[in-house]
């Protein structure tokens, strides 16, 4: 018997990260110079001590089944529990995709109860941030409750993009309002639930008989839990977090790496993170080279100015070229006399000698790829 499970959501396709993740599950793109967007939420389960984690994969799950393998980086390559790759096709006629996020729970109940847990941890794939999930564990005992959603304060003027929760001031959830037009607070659902498993199980049971349900937590799961006056309680968190769920959040996570004011970083040794190992040599820089306020990453050869920029593994910047505020992916080639500035350079693409692409601060930043850069230089 495990107390907790954890059931983490990689499905999301990620549309709105264009070619980000054209051939890509969005947990699996790039992320903070050798890392994979999902590495975050695997090394919060390790490091929260939760040692059983189902992974639910969905669109172009290739790369990201590669990536998490048997799961040793985390420390979740165990024989009893650890990270076990959890495939759609678990319908009773062969499968189907997961029709929503509480459908993908419910699919998986057999996995579950296999390990006989008194409580889930639900969480997603996508999200950058650092949290010590036994605490909240620990805050949905001491309240005796059903569910507890953490919750983030966000800016007044972006609440209605969110699922906003109304509470009393013990914080239990009275109302949950999806993507509001007049919020009553700034507490939006950061998408990571824990359930007494007893609980939800029921409730998946009679939402998946449900011919009209869209099958969500945040659309049908929670309100119904809410409208049954069930023991529903918010779970403040405080630091950083992020949903990188577009281009323009993509970059500014990435950004936010090199801001030693933010409350992320990668060195704290009581909070690794985690990822697979690369056998790249250290990081070259050549006698030209000036480097200000960026992250350099093993196999990188710099010759060149990089300055408030990250780069990933094997990345080279050839002589008098300029990279500011960029993400260059691994295996980018930089040639001679090159300026860039807010773009997003994605994997072993090479940029010609002489090539100039600058991107102003109001604009998105732009992502380039092989095919593309031959249309923009053409």
């Amino acid at each position: 018997m495990k107390e907790c499970v954890g059931m983490l959501l990689a499905g999301g396709e990620g549309k709105r990260l264009g070619a980000l993740t054209k051939d890509l599950a969005k947990p699996a793109v790039h992320f903070g110079g050798k890392y994979r967007i999902i590495d975050f939420t695997l090394s919060n389960c390790t490091n929260s001590g939760i040692q059983t984690v189902g992974v639910m994969t969905q669109y172009s799950p290739l790369e990201l089944n590669k990536h998490i393998g048997t799961g040793g980086p985390w420390d979740l390559n165990r024989q009893h529990g650890g990270a076990t790759v959890l495939s759609p096709y678990t319908g009773k006629d062969g499968g189907d995709w997961y029709s929503g996020t509480a459908d993908a729970i419910y699919q998986n109940i057999h996995f579950i109860d296999q390990h006989d847990p008194e409580y889930i941890l639900v969480i997603s794939g996508d999200h950058i941030y650092q949290m010590d999930y036994s605490t909240l564990l620990h805050h949905h005992k001491q309240t005796k409750a059903d569910a507890t959603i953490s919750v983030i304060p966000v800016p007044w003027d972006e609440a209605s993009r969110f699922g906003i929760l109304n509470t009393t001031d013990d914080m239990r959830i009275y109302e949950f309002d999806e993507k509001p037009e007049n919020p009553k607070n700034d507490l939006a659902s950061m998408g990571i639930y824990i359930f007494t498993w007893s609980t939800l199980k029921s409730y998946l049971l009679e939402d998946a008989a449900n011919i009209y349900s869209s099958h969500d937590f945040g659309k049908d799961i929670i309100p119904a839990m809410v409208n049954d006056d069930l023991r529903l309680f918010a779970y403040r968190f405080e630091g950083y977090w992020k949903d990188v769920g577009t281009i323009q959040s993509y970059w500014e996570a990435n950004m936010d790496l090199l801001d030693e004011d933010l409350q992320l970083s990668l060195n704290n040794k009581n909070w690794r993170i985690y990822s697979n190992e690369s056998n790249f040599p250290p990081q070259y820089f050549g006698e030209t080279a000036v480097v200000k306020h960026s992250l350099i990453n093993s196999g990188c050869w710099v010759s060149g100015t990089v300055n408030c920029s990250v780069l990933f593994e094997n990345v080279e910047i050839k002589q008098d070229s300029e990279i500011y505020q960029s993400i260059l992916h691994p295996g980018v080639t930089v040639d001679k006399n090159v300026i860039l500035e807010r773009v997003i350079v994605m994997g072993n693409t090479t940029i010609p000698e002489g090539t100039c692409i600058q991107v102003g601060k109001e604009e998105e930043p732009l992502v380039i790829d092989q095919k593309s850069l031959a249309s923009i230089l053409a």
